[in-house]
């Protein structure tokens, strides 16, 4: 597994612990996780600091360290006052004069989508066609569609394949306001008040829309919000589920013709509440990269490392089967640092003159010795067999 697929996966984990801490009442506990999340979070960031989501994970690190905050009684009562006040006077979000909503609840809902475009979004071709059907069509010409279109998109699969590139591509492309739901903030940033936000958040979009604007919904790590129902599920889990679901049923009332999408995206498809898989119209696979898709990763990621003559990128796109899309840049990037490694331990980097060598493909060779894929066979099976039964293109 990839460096940053292991911190987002500890990021999560220790988000998901820290909430159940939250909800017993465990607050050193839950404080010490809270910590950890983001702390893994942070890394994250100062490792790839070119990486389009890292504004969603400095926004979710805050919302945590608020949360510390109110656990540890640092807000004051003047700040707690502040906040009902805005509650009772309505809204999670005021409208600015851009048309871009400004939320009270800014920990939970990240508002700036990552500036991204399909041309960002390499192979994929029949998922692409799917969206863009389901979504771009409709918003271009909605006189078109008099039974409607869907408004529930579900993308599932493997990690690191593209899924939030997917939805914040087809954001851009609709020029749609694009609000991206952390589900364990949501679950946990004021107990008792998570069925509140979610109603607040589907009524700024729908006030959005009225005005003449789409709206995506993005939900990441869906299952941790709408997985099936547990019997030690607390009362909360469960009226936030009712609340989504009465707000999913609103958006794709007939004779609505307001362009608001929810969007879905989960590793772990067969963990969803059967009432959920029903209202995402439209469930598509976003599977690993084919041989050609591949190919073309290979070409972007190398575009700008200094490559021998003896790379042979199709045969090395044959050698990273199975590799997810962020495999396939972990590989690139290995390389290359090893490769700079060699060069400083040389001490040919004292002369600000001398360059490294060119990659060569031993080098890429070396690196898959000792680095395998983040998917395993039988998980692949397993989502084939969840799109064979659940399928919806």
């Amino acid at each position: 597994m990839s460096a940053s697929h292991e911190l987002e996966k500890a990021a999560t984990a220790y988000a998901i612990d820290a909430v159940r801490m939250d909800k017993q009442g465990q607050k050193g506990r839950a404080i010490t996780l809270y910590q950890k999340a983001i702390e893994s979070l942070l890394q994250l960031v100062q490792l790839y600091p070119e990486y389009g989501l890292n504004k969603v994970y400095v926004q979710r690190a805050i919302a945590y360290q608020e949360r510390i905050k109110a656990l540890q009684g640092v807000v004051s009562s003047a700040e707690m006052r502040a906040e009902a006040n805005n509650d009772a006077t309505g809204g999670a979000a005021t409208m600015e004069n851009d048309g871009t909503a400004k939320s009270n609840n800014d920990e939970i809902i990240v508002i700036e989508r990552p500036m991204v475009n399909w041309e960002h979004v390499v192979g994929l071709d029949v998922v692409k066609k799917a969206v863009k059907e389901a979504m771009v069509y409709p918003v271009q010409r909605p006189d078109l569609y008099p039974l409607g279109w869907p408004r529930g998109i579900l993308l599932f699969g493997p990690p690191g394949c593209g899924k939030t590139l997917i939805a914040a591509a087809v954001a851009n492309e609709i020029d749609a306001n694009f609000y991206s739901i952390d589900a364990a903030v949501i679950m946990s940033k004021w107990l008792g008040e998570a069925e509140q936000n979610v109603a607040k958040l589907f009524g700024t979009a729908r006030k959005v829309a009225n005005e003449g604007r789409s709206v995506i919904v993005f939900v990441d790590e869906l299952d941790s919000l709408m997985s099936k129902s547990a019997a030690n599920e607390v009362g909360g889990e469960i009226r936030v589920k009712n609340q989504f679901l009465k707000e999913m049923d609103g958006i794709t009332d007939k004779g609505k013709n307001l362009h608001i999408y929810v969007i879905g995206a989960t590793n772990k498809p067969w963990d969803l509440d059967d009432g959920f898989i029903r209202r995402f119209q439209k469930r598509i696979l976003v599977p690993l990269p084919d041989s050609e898709t591949r190919l073309s990763m290979l070409t972007h990621y190398t575009s700008n490392l200094n490559i021998g003559a003896d790379v042979k990128l199709r045969e090395l796109a044959q050698l990273v089967d199975n590799f997810s899309g962020s495999d396939i840049r972990d590989v690139c990037q290995s390389a290359q640092l090893s490769l700079i490694g060699e060069f400083f331990e040389s001490g040919q980097a004292a002369d600000k003159e001398a360059k490294p060598r060119p990659l060569s493909m031993n080098d890429f060779r070396q690196i898959l010795k000792e680095r395998k894929p983040s998917v395993s066979l039988d998980l692949l099976l397993k989502y084939n067999e969840w799109f064979e039964k659940f399928k919806a293109l």
